[in-house]
């Protein structure tokens, strides 16, 4: 495992070693786990920015979709 080392404002330190308290663990933790949901959610948005970028993915009007939604029930 890499260690890294991070220069942080006094603040955020604060909120971290208070959110790490609650939470019973250490910031190391608190932030291994923070840093990994940021790139999970990374992920998901180039995801979603990559399919939205799709020339072939069909732009859908809105008036369309709305119209065609109502008319289901």
């Amino acid at each position: 495992m890499s260690q890294i080392t991070a220069r942080l404002p006094d603040e955020v330190v604060a909120a971290l070693d208070a959110a790490a308290a609650e939470l019973r663990r250490s910031r190391a933790d608190v932030v291994r786990q923070a840093i990994e949901y940021y790139l999970d959610d990374f992920e998901d948005m180039r995801r979603a920015i990559e399919v939205l970028r799709d020339p072939a993915d069909p732009v859908l009007e809105w008036n369309e979709v709305r119209d065609d939604l109502l008319r289901l029930d």
